[in-house]
């Protein structure tokens, strides 16, 4: 494949991904003004954040399954529709609590569509030698959506901010149709760089018995617990905890900066290292343990912080190593089941959405039972990403498995 193809490719999932990024962030920050004008309480506000997770959590494995079948061009060119369409309908539905519950849960399905296609065309059409970077960028741009949003969303009717992040969607998806080509054999796509074992058919339980696997869906579960928090309630926290005006919470952008800029260069920086003869699996565990436990130790400092400067820069650094992840455990997907990669990822995705599914009620119930403290919240976090990091290092692989 052509250095032009690649970058066509990186570059349009990427633009997917920022996109994707940016409507699942929308409502964390526009359910503020929502909540003042609706008059809804902590918990209403919890079910509806979490209600996205729902949907994201059950599309995850169908995903991962039909694209093998069916291609990753017709399944992302789906999933951007669908979930761009909940985004523009959303402020038609504010009314009803009950239908945003619903658009979110649709959002969710059709977001759940997108990655684990993303890292099947991935594991297809990208080199080995090229993934950490590959799959740097597509997380980098997500985080450059989350910021799109944490910036232009504050200083917009909250309405209006869904119509234009919906009408992105439905312009991404003419692109991809017009530039990507799929190329496919007579079972599914051709790889660019053919795995060593051809194991097109498998037994469902060899996704849950391998325990390199288990140590990436692990770390990705311990990874997102932290980010969920951070997604869902950051802009609560800053707004209700420390107080912050209107205007500052668009500071909840600069996290979302440093993850975009430090998971790029961490790209660059770990396929130097595998083309300097480092093993994949040292780069990966490296990876990995810069990824979970240097955010865990930051969000520690960030719970204590009664600053707004200082707990936005403690945050920002928690956020900004979380991107390391992206060349570590995020790309081992493609290096143990690269023929599987979307459904390795669709499982792991699947447990990994289970924070986001828990962390809306949960923390709306430890506040509540701390006396509005938040300090219990980021302790759990940070233990959940201290355990994920041991297990990912004690139990990973980096030669095929499947």
């Amino acid at each position: 494949m052509s250095y032009t193809k690649t970058k066509t490719i990186v570059s349009l999932c990427s633009l997917a991904n920022l996109i994707l990024a940016a409507d699942r962030v929308l409502m964390p920050i526009a359910i503020i003004p929502m909540s003042d004008e609706h008059e809804w309480d902590l918990h209403g506000q919890g079910w509806i954040l979490s209600s996205f997770a729902i949907g994201y959590m059950t599309s995850q494995l169908l995903a991962g399954s039909l694209v093998k079948r069916h291609g990753g061009k017709k399944f992302l060119t789906l999933a951007v529709t669908m979930w761009s369409l909940s985004t523009f309908v959303t402020p038609l539905f504010s009314n009803s609590i009950y239908c945003l519950i619903t658009l979110r849960v649709l959002l969710g399905i059709g977001e759940g569509f997108g990655l684990p296609t993303i890292f099947h065309i991935f594991a297809h059409t990208i080199p080995i030698e090229e993934r950490s970077r590959a799959f740097s960028y597509l997380i980098g741009f997500g985080s450059i959506g989350q910021t799109l949003t944490a910036l232009i969303c504050p200083n917009l009717p909250w309405r209006a901010s869904f119509y234009l992040f919906g009408l992105m969607g439905f312009m991404w998806v003419l692109l991809w149709v017009i530039l990507y080509k799929e190329i496919r054999g007579p079972i599914e796509e051709e790889f660019v760089q053919p795995p060593k074992l051809n194991s097109t058919n498998v037994h469902w339980t060899e996704f849950i018995r391998h325990w390199p696997l288990w140590s990436t869906y692990i770390a990705h579960f311990s990874m997102n617990w932290s980010n969920y928090i951070i997604m869902q309630w950051l802009p609560t926290y800053f707004a209700r905890g420390l107080e912050a005006k209107r205007e500052e919470i668009m500071f909840t952008a600069v996290p979302y900066v440093m993850n975009s800029l430090v998971g790029m260069t961490s790209g660059h920086f770990a396929d130097a290292l595998i083309s300097h003869k480092w093993t994949v699996l040292s780069v990966r565990r490296l990876m990995t343990t810069i990824g979970l436990i240097g955010p865990a130790l930051f969000i520690l400092l960030f719970s204590a912080a009664n600053n707004f400067v200082m707990a936005v820069i403690l945050i920002s650094v928690s956020m900004g190593l979380s991107a390391c992840n992206a060349s570590g455990h995020l790309s081992n997907h493609a290096d143990i089941a690269p023929n599987h990669a979307g459904i390795t990822f669709a499982v792991s995705n699947t447990l990994a959405t289970i924070p986001g599914i828990t962390c809306g009620p949960l923390t709306a119930e430890l506040v509540v039972k701390s006396n509005k403290r938040w300090f219990p919240v980021f302790v759990l976090a940070a233990v959940v990403n201290i355990t994920g990091s041991i297990i990912y290092i004690s139990q990973s692989a980096a030669s095929q498995i499947i």
